[in-house]
């Protein structure tokens, strides 16, 4: 199969691009390579999918559909597996704007080149954080969504309408997925596993948004994979299906395992929790088990090993 993936640059979509590579299916890669962080480290993702005669690669920006359009034109393309986002709540905050151009106009561009190329397969990345601050957990799929507290979660619940929308109109087998706080080598550098590690390797201090209780259902990056690529193959109008750890984890146990990891003692600065940031999220992945046999393998303290041994090798 030929499958676009939009992202493919970045943490989730470089790995989940190699699972398709092995699998057999070429790859059509997209990313913009923007400056969100490092495009430097954008493209050391590609290095290792550069190998592979079936995957190619182009720089595009999904906010331009025209753009977009003639890779459509080159490549018979049969799934899209859109990974491509404006990430980061707090920064959503900062720039609110950004985030609808890219999350909202690009997910809709690409919506409708499926429309017209008549692709019946979307896969595409939706967010833990369209949950706000609900406080039963774990979090359903069949919760009510609609009071989201950050833009960027605004924007991935919008992305998940406009998709039923093309699901129920045009017969397009739509796939959702809600990642929950995905982890792992090649991180990105603006989420707690990446900055700590930084941190407490070069005794640095940190900064501590609140007093620790906040838990978050960290998830491996293999584990994700595994789902989104099940995904391609599952063939339902429309779905949205949580993929986490199913084991929430608090910032003070993470700190306390990261000590325990390197062997260090974590220099902290205190803080007030951060406008947007969620109390909490853990998942429900009942749905997930069901439809792509997904079962996270690798629980938190492997994972966090596994970064920083890669975060000593790569970026020290």
């Amino acid at each position: 199969m030929t499958i676009l993936v939009t992202g493919a640059a970045g943490f989730i979509g470089s790995h989940t691009s190699e699972a398709l590579l092995k699998q057999g299916h070429q790859v059509i890669g997209l990313d913009n390579l923007n400056e969100y962080y490092n495009p430097e480290w954008k493209k050391e993702n590609l290095v290792p999918l550069q190998k592979y005669d079936s995957f190619v690669f182009y720089q595009q920006d999904i906010r331009d559909a025209a753009g977009v359009e003639e890779l459509f034109e080159l490549h018979q393309v049969e799934a899209i597996v859109h990974l491509a986002a404006r990430a980061g709540v707090r920064a959503s905050i900062e720039n609110p704007l950004i985030y609808e151009e890219t999350n909202v106009r690009g997910t809709l561009n690409l919506l409708e080149i499926a429309r017209q190329k008549k692709i019946k397969q979307f896969v595409f990345a939706s967010s833990s954080s369209v949950y706000g601050n609900q406080k039963k957990v774990p979090f359903s799929e069949t919760d009510p969504c609609n009071q989201p507290i950050s833009p960027y979660a605004a924007t991935k619940k919008a992305t998940e309408m406009l998709a039923h929308t093309y699901a129920h109109l045009y017969d397009i087998n739509c796939i959702g997925l809600r990642f929950f706080t995905v982890y792992g080598p090649a991180g990105r550098p603006d989420m707690a596993p990446y900055l700590f590690t930084e941190a407490i390797l070069t005794g640095q201090p940190i900064k501590k948004f609140g007093d620790g209780n906040t838990r978050r259902d960290y998830t491996y990056i293999d584990d994700i994979v595994v789902g989104v690529t099940a995904a391609v193959s599952l063939k339902r109008k429309f779905e949205i299906i949580n993929l986490g750890n199913n084991t929430p984890v608090s910032l003070n146990e993470f700190i306390e395992t990261l000590e325990n990891i390197t062997g260090k003692k974590m220099l902290i600065e205190q803080k007030e929790l951060q406008p947007g940031d969620v109390e909490q999220t853990y998942a429900d992945i009942s749905k997930a088990q069901e439809l792509l046999g997904f079962q996270p393998r690798t629980p938190f303290r492997d994972g966090l090993v596994k970064f920083v041994q890669w975060y000593q090798e790569n970026r020290l």
